[in-house]
């Protein structure tokens, strides 16, 4: 938790609120690889990358 805080921290101070949209889609992004690792819906989700 006390990384998110000085993440935003650093946001915040340093006006680079255009970073945040980007940690958050390679946040999505690894969650859904993480997940579509052990399903049947893995070779699915593959084939759009």
């Amino acid at each position: 938790m006390e990384f998110l805080k000085e993440l935003w921290g650093f946001l915040r101070e340093r006006k680079k609120f255009w970073l945040l949209p980007v940690i958050l889609t390679l946040l999505a992004i690894g969650g859904l690889l993480v997940f579509a690792q052990g399903s049947a819906l893995a070779p699915f989700i593959y084939t759009l990358f």
